[in-house]
């Protein structure tokens, strides 16, 4: 952690600082509150000790200016004096805890090692509460299908590595649900981790929000903000849609990757970043290379590792535990009594496309849900495209013969082209086959 020491007393910041840096941090050292205050617009802050007399100030009057901060330390307060009363002030005042003075290292070295632990479960609440936010259910990350097994194999066999890792897929294929998985199976588990949505802000915004900016940088700019990266020190760090981010800010993007190194807007001291990346999106990044829309250099720093999310409708036998998975939440959350599906209404799921993959499912389910009446979710509480589904079951994957596959396939390009001769040309036969498989039928 990056420690700043505030006592006025030179020979406690000396000793301190030597005993921060055995113990790995970093230290930082100021003598009043004039010094500290200038450190923190500058600094990212992990903790911070703060004597109670400082000269003539009264450091507790600091640690109540220092609580209207929004991003304020934790502060733990030196105290020589050694009444209650002072030390139970402080804890009033939103000081984290207290040491007396005089102190030993090993004092030093328990209090942040309580304080890290702190930090750690507090991250994990704020994680646990983001996601009951934003009511989405658990996914399950198990599958019976070849292709998300591998996936899945990939990527918890990389997670505990450092590699930068890019997540391929249409979207909602669960890109996000599974960067988060790689975050809790590495060593940086008890880390923040910290998304950026690229697409959701215009350039200046989302250079602004990754990389942190100084007080009056742009118009708008009122006072200073750490930013992503920051916010994501010692943890991970998830762009998703990385494809999506506009040229200007990718060569940042790359000296991050490279050097570890990055400089906030208006500012130009460099400052080191220690993250572990993670990237998704739903674009072809080979293709947007070749069309100038992404830097090569970049998209091989970010491949380290790739992992291709394959779309719901190549997962047919993962459909019905998908949705049964979302018809418990949903089910749960409002406190109603249906728990299954109707035998044509999971038949009807599982031949569906599912164009929007686990995104339109989690609507459908809650929508169903919703509409149904009884224990079970019918055909009729699902919407009229699912209802209405001519795929018959017959689909790649699904318990159908070739004979019915070619029949479903050759119905669809029929159906959507304008002549025989074109949909013979789409389906690489002549039209006098065309005309006899037509007849075989039964649509002559």
């Amino acid at each position: 952690m990056t420690i700043l020491v505030v006592d006025d007393e030179l020979n406690i910041l000396r000793t301190t600082s030597i005993a921060l840096k055995t113990m790995g941090h970093v230290p930082l050292t100021a003598e009043n509150s004039r010094q500290a205050e200038r450190i923190l617009s500058e600094e990212k802050v992990d903790a911070m000790f703060l004597d109670i007399m400082l000269g003539n100030e009264n450091g507790l009057d600091f640690l109540d200016k220092l609580q209207s901060l929004d991003e304020a330390p934790p502060v733990i307060v030196f105290t020589a004096h050694s009444s209650i009363e002072s030390a139970v002030e402080s804890m009033k005042r939103g000081a984290y805890d207290y040491i007396q003075k005089p102190f030993i290292p090993e004092e030093i070295r328990q209090m942040l090692a309580k304080l890290e632990n702190d930090l750690a479960k507090s991250n994990k609440i704020g994680e646990l509460q983001e996601q009951v936010a934003s009511n989405q259910p658990l996914i399950t990350l198990e599958s019976d299908e070849p292709a998300m097994q591998k996936a899945f194999e990939l990527a918890f066999k990389a997670a505990p590595s450092e590699a930068s890792m890019l997540i391929l897929g249409p979207s909602g294929t669960g890109k996000t649900v599974l960067a988060r998985e790689i975050h809790h199976r590495s060593n940086r588990a008890e880390k923040p981790f910290i998304t950026v949505n690229c697409p959701s802000l215009s350039k200046e915004l989302l250079e602004s929000e990754l990389f942190g900016h100084t007080k009056g940088s742009f118009t708008g700019a009122v006072k200073d903000t750490w930013g992503k990266i920051a916010a994501a020190d010692g943890g991970t760090l998830f762009l998703d849609e990385v494809g999506e981010l506009p040229l200007e800010i990718q060569p940042k993007l790359l000296r991050l990757l490279q050097d570890r190194e990055y400089e906030r807007l208006g500012e130009t001291r460099t400052r080191k970043a220690n993250i572990r990346l993670i990237a998704a999106t739903n674009r072809d990044l080979a293709k947007e290379v070749e069309a100038g829309h992404f830097r090569e250099d970049l998209f091989y720093r970010l491949k380290v590792i790739t992992i291709d999310m394959p779309a719901l409708k190549e997962r047919p036998s993962d459909i019905l535990p998908l949705a049964e998975s979302y018809l418990l939440h949903f089910a749960q959350r409002g406190s109603l009594g249906t728990e299954t599906f109707s035998e044509d209404a999971a038949k009807a799921l599982v031949d569906y496309a599912w164009p929007g993959n686990l995104r339109e499912m989690r609507n459908v389910i809650e929508r169903a849900v919703i509409l149904a009446h009884g224990e079970k979710i019918l055909l009729d509480d699902l919407p009229e495209e699912i209802q209405q589904n001519d795929s018959g079951g017959a689909r790649p994957g699904h318990m159908v013969s070739l004979a019915e596959l070619e029949e479903a396939h050759i119905r669809r390009i029929l159906a959507k082209t304008s002549s025989m001769e074109r949909a013979a040309e789409v389906l690489g036969i002549d039209t006098a086959t065309l005309y006899r498989k037509r007849k075989k039928m039964g649509l002559a």
